[in-house]
């Protein structure tokens, strides 16, 4: 077994950076700060570019390799035969995030391809020149494989993946009930889901699948801004919380770049050459995901038998004989019935079409966004925007706040379908694409705030999607922001680590009324109750009403709903509201016995767990903790964690009596006043170093619990004061 890489101190991860006779036309310095954070200081586009490569290798170069095979569905060739390996393998290859990821690079325009050409010649220059492999590399059984530029771009389309693909793994196997249409018809009324809950738990295979697309996919976040008229510095505040999974190393990297065309600073995705939420000199941006309905399924059982070709491929297996996998396609996508995970009656074939398989180009979208230096400019690039379908945020130096519905979308009609599987007829809406240009945007609207928070978006044309999340941090942030007056940079960072949730406090206020019916209620269960009055709707690490709302409703719901019922309602965003209804129309002989028995029981949990941190912990683990036998030695920390399901400082968790493990939500912060090149203030749930052990690779995990960032400026005179390292590269 590979053992662990020893404790490694700043400085020397520092000094194993290339430095002297390098392909570069100009010197290039590059500052650290004590996280580890680089600002690149360069005087050509190429240079920066290749530095920005030099740095991405440096930091997360194991991690990068991890996203190359899982973005190529490559997993037996490191992980071996197991069986949820190569079941999670076959649904990869079919849907084959790459499809169309050569066909975007030949056509990039020239800019583009410069960019991201100079930055693959600094993976692989990095790669070739450094001593040790990351540990990853020893791990997975990898040498220096040569990065081509398809292969980043196959990675931003696992960045990139539909987040209705989840959902539909919940909801498929139940097309098999006489009631389906009555149980589809809820789940899109319900019209709300959170990802990381989804897959029935008689499905192993789609739950790993879930599981290993949290990796990187962008699901959650809340993003918003405020105009010049609402803060206290002269100018627009624009804060970011991206939701993810949560695991080492953090899927963003904080870095910096100078150089004639950019100046720029932000979370970027490892391998991914742009900053996707941060700011530039003149405009910042952050964003949420949409969760738009890009891809449909559709019936091919009855397409003509020359419309289906096939493609075989070699699957590498390690530690075993290596096999073949036969994968069919059709001209309206590839068969994904044929995987074994995804449900389907007898007989059934469907294929799924994505707008991911289409050959759109990301990269010089957000190239072109990262150069932007005004509404326009930022709107006309999200133009080229198609995945992953994005509400951005916008601010500017000048005050001015904005968003857009960045994302192509088939002109479907607004008519709701009838079930998973569409008749072929209707890929017709296909033919019409709408982009952002058509979709809706604001700017400069009279609240003076713009805020998001995977809500419905407004009325469009044709339908965005259907399944979005909850009100609950939408509805907080129009609270706290519209009342807010003369805000500060502290006042905006305080909200987002905001706790508070009101569909929570709707759901104790219902156990309170209807418990205090009850007049033979246990001593047990009046303590219940006081603990759930005393409660302010907030879920801190130390208070104990949410785990006294969790004793009483994990055991409350499964007596009154049945498995099918709880499932569409957990898809549901407004989950404990829909509960507290349920709970408050009951008739008394049916509630008053079993809330009383819940009520009293709920003690064994609240005896269990003193507080909300003991019961919802946050385990900070590698993502090799998801390969078979390899288990607990990439475990690094375990801390008590605040938030739930749809508090702003976000923190999933299942609905239940005991341990509630924190499984996705808020793991990186940005915030930026734009009244000030240097007012920049960014976090990770973890570190900005990927190599394991080192000083930095969970530096910043503390840092983020207790709601701190690290202070990052633009100005390279202060970056010169304040970043205490500086690696000179010399041609």
């Amino acid at each position: 077994m590979t053992p662990l890489p020893e404790p490694m101190a700043l400085t020397d991860r520092i000094d194993i950076f290339p430095t002297g006779q390098l392909p570069v036309d100009q010197l290039v310095t590059i500052y650290w700060s004590d996280r580890n954070v680089p600002f690149i200081d360069a005087k050509t586009d190429d240079d920066a570019a290749f530095a920005l490569g030099l740095v991405h290798a440096h930091l997360r170069m194991g991690q990068m390799e991890i996203l190359r095979f899982i973005s190529q569905g490559r997993l037996a060739e490191i992980a071996g035969p197991f069986s949820g390996i190569m079941e999670m393998e076959r649904a990869l290859r079919t849907i084959d995030l790459g499809k169309s990821s050569r066909e975007v690079y030949a056509n990039m325009p020239a800019h583009s391809k410069a960019w991201l050409d100079n930055f693959v010649r600094g993976l692989n220059y990095y790669q070739a020149q450094v001593k040790e492999l990351p540990h990853e590399h020893k791990v997975m059984g990898r040498k220096r494989d040569r990065w081509e530029a398809h292969e980043l771009l196959t990675i931003g389309r696992l960045a990139s993946v539909d987040y209705n693909w989840p959902i539909w793994l919940q909801l498929l196997p139940l097309r098999e009930r006489d009631d389906w249409p009555e149980i589809f018809a809820q789940a899109l009324k319900e019209g709300t889901a959170s990802a990381t809950s989804f897959a029935a738990d008689d499905n192993r295979a789609a739950q790993r699948f879930t599981q290993i697309l949290t990796v990187a996919a962008k699901w959650g976040s809340n993003s918003f801004a405020i105009s010049k008229d609402k803060s206290n510095t002269g100018s627009s505040i624009i804060a970011s919380d991206p939701h993810l999974g949560v695991g080492l190393p953090n899927i963003w990297l904080v870095a910096g770049v100078k150089s004639p065309s950019m100046h720029m600073v932000g979370l970027m995705i490892p391998g991914m050459p742009f900053v996707a939420v941060g700011r530039n000199a003149d405009i910042a941006w952050g964003g949420t995901s949409l969760r738009s309905a890009g891809s449909d399924l559709f019936d091919v059982s009855n397409i003509p038998k020359d419309q289906i070709t096939e493609r075989v491929i070699d699957v590498d297996v390690r530690w075993w004989p290596d096999r073949k996998m036969t994968i069919r396609e059709t001209p309206y996508g590839p068969i994904i019935s044929d995987v074994p995970m995804v449900p389907k009656k007898e007989g059934e074939m469907f294929a799924l079409k994505w707008n991911g398989h289409l050959p759109t180009d990301e990269l010089t979208a957000m190239l072109n966004l990262n150069m932007a230096t005004d509404f326009e400019g930022f709107a006309t690039a999200l133009e080229e925007f198609s995945i992953s379908a994005q509400n951005f945020i916008y601010a500017d130096a000048k005050g001015n706040i904005g968003q857009v519905t960045a994302t192509h979308i088939p002109k479907r009609s607004h008519e709701m379908p009838e079930d998973l599987i569409l008749p072929l007829e209707k890929v017709a809406a296909w033919d019409t694409m709408l982009t952002s240009a058509e979709l809706p945007w604001t700017y400069n609207p009279d609240q003076g705030f713009v805020a998001t928070a995977n809500n419905k978006p407004s009325e469009s044309i044709a339908p965005i999607g259907y399944f979005f999340s909850g009100d609950d941090r939408v509805l907080r942030m129009r609270d706290i922001l519209g009342h807010g007056e003369n805000m500060s940079v502290a006042d905006i960072r305080k909200l987002q680590t905001d706790t508070y949730m009101q569909s929570a406090v709707v759901l104790r206020n219902a156990i309170i009324e209807r418990g205090h019916e009850i007049d033979d209620l246990t001593d047990e269960a009046q303590a219940t109750l006081v603990a759930l009055e005393g409660w302010n709707g907030r879920y801190e690490v130390e208070a104990i009403g949410p785990v006294a709302l969790q004793g009483v409703s994990g055991r409350l719901m499964p007596q009154l709903l049945d498995s099918i019922q709880l499932a569409i309602l957990e898809t549901g965003g407004n989950q404990l509201g829909e509960y507290a209804t349920l709970i408050l129309s009951m008739p008394t002989d049916k509630i008053n016995p079993l809330l009383g028995q819940a009520l009293h029981d709920a003690q064994e949990t609240m005896a269990e767990y003193s507080n909300w941190g003991e019961m919802h912990p946050l385990k900070l683990k590698h993502n090799l903790a998801m390969v078979p036998l390899l288990g607990g030695r990439y475990e690094f920390d375990v801390m008590p964690w605040p938030g739930s399901t749809d508090t702003l400082w976000k923190g999933d968790h299942a609905i239940g009596i005991s341990e509630s493990l924190t499984r996705y939500g808020a793991q990186a912060r940005h915030v930026s006043d734009m009244s000030d090149l240097d007012s920049n203030w960014f976090v990770l749930l973890g570190g900005n170093d990927g190599w394991i052990n080192a000083e930095n690779f969970i530096d910043q995990a503390k840092l983020f619990q207790r709601g701190e960032m690290m202070h990052i400026p633009m100005r390279i005179e202060t970056i010169k004061k304040t970043f205490p390292y500086k690696t000179i590269l010399t041609p």
